[in-house]
């Protein structure tokens, strides 16, 4: 019997795979992305010392939108989580798209990271 899994069980199972090939470090955090229906989050996070560095979404004060789930949102949170990296000190990060495809909002926030000061 063949069973349909939905796509968040999908998207785990993909997150899971990718995570067991990737880690950050201190000098090289990872850029966390979970997306939801209202809102997008971004963390840097050392899995070394298991810490999160330094965070943003569209929950933040700095980033007023009318909505928050779509692509000009998530521009904004690529903008402040790379500002929040650099005054950390961060400028090289590994990239985690938690398991999402490299589109929409997940490729608006990353080009805006990147356009801010951050590289991978």
């Amino acid at each position: 019997m063949i069973t349909k899994l939905d796509k968040n069980a999908v998207r785990l199972k993909r997150h899971a795979r990718v995570r067991s090939k990737l880690s950050g470090t201190e000098a090289r955090p990872r850029l966390n992305v979970f997306r939801s229906n209202k809102h997008i989050y971004a963390q840097l996070i050392d899995d070394v010392n298991g810490v999160t560095l330094a965070s943003a979404s569209t929950m933040d004060k700095e980033v007023s939108l009318e909505t928050t789930a779509n692509v000009e949102a998530a521009q904004k949170v690529g903008e402040l989580i790379a500002k929040r990296a650099v005054e950390k000190g961060v400028k090289s990060v590994v990239f985690d798209r938690g398991g999402y495809l490299y589109h929409g909002r997940v490729q608006a926030l990353a080009d805006a990271a990147r356009e801010n000061g951050l590289e991978f």
